[in-house]
């Protein structure tokens, strides 16, 4: 089984891609203090070093601060408001979805009700309300992103549920007297979890493009750099020195690509109707 999987890992050009771009990303926040030892907030150079420079190969922004020690730096952090936001968005889709398919009648009409109320908002003039509320920082972002983002995870659960509850093994549970939380963890959540796989990492980009949003509009943790952080504070100098924006934005929408070929991949690997039309 775990040739098999290689095989068809080494098969998923989108995997192959999506891995190597994201694993080369991850490499880079975690070798930046390595490479860059110093605060990437510390004012190290002359302002407006264009790319090329001498001991700053990819230039310094207005306030003389090293753009690749920036980029480095960021690259955790955008990576952890990703991961952890897209957690927090999993786990409370999960645990609403599942309870809701397995459970029915009232508890899901309840629960889907609140799901369609959340998913009635905008999500992202709610992120910047709950930031606002909260006051700027790296855990009222991720908090704020993850919130808004779980309806989604929450429906696809939710379906699987409304699937497997009616299998037989789970049947089987039933009539063997197993109560209904065992079967409802032991049974039913494992088999409702294949669709979540593949949709976390779009949350992730999902994330990664709210919080640079965020932090473009000024809502960004005035004490950490972000590619978004860099992005919003060049934009004053968008038309002298285009490439204070280009960098991070580059950052991004490759962190993006790799996670979205990343997803497509986890897809055609684990969807058994891809698989079948391959054959």
């Amino acid at each position: 089984m775990n040739l098999r999987l290689v095989q068809k890992f080494r098969q998923s050009r989108a995997l192959m891609l999506g891995s190597g771009l994201l694993l080369l990303i991850i490499l880079c926040a975690l070798l930046a203090n390595v490479v860059y030892p110093q605060d990437p907030l510390d004012i190290v150079a002359p302002a407006n070093l264009w790319p090329g420079a001498p001991d700053h190969y990819l230039g310094t922004d207005m306030m003389g601060r090293d753009m690749g020690a920036g980029l480095m730096h960021a690259a955790s952090v955008s990576l952890a408001v990703g991961f952890f936001a897209a957690l927090l968005s999993v786990t409370i889709g999960i645990a609403l979805g599942v309870v809701a398919g397995y459970a029915g009648g009232w508890i899901d009409d309840v629960l889907m009700r609140l799901t369609e109320m959340f998913q009635t908002f905008p999500s992202f003039l709610f992120a910047v309300v709950l930031v606002v509320i909260l006051e700027p920082s790296i855990y009222s972002i991720i908090f704020a992103i993850g919130i808004t983002a779980w309806p989604q995870i929450a429906r696809l659960v939710r379906a699987e549920a409304l699937r497997v509850r009616n299998a037989e093994f789970v049947t089987a549970a039933h009539t063997i007297g197993l109560p209904g939380y065992r079967i409802l963890l032991s049974h039913v959540l494992p088999n409702s979890l294949a669709p979540v796989v593949v949709t976390t990492s779009v949350l992730m980009a999902h994330a990664i493009l709210t919080e640079a949003s965020l932090s473009f509009l000024g809502l960004g943790d005035p004490g950490v750099i972000s590619w978004g952080s860099m992005i919003g504070m060049g934009r004053s100098t968008l038309r002298t020195a285009w490439y204070m924006t280009a960098l991070p934005g580059a950052a991004i929408f490759v962190t993006v690509i790799s996670l979205m070929l990343l997803g497509n991949g986890l897809n055609d690997l684990f969807n058994p109707r891809v698989q079948q039309n391959g054959k």
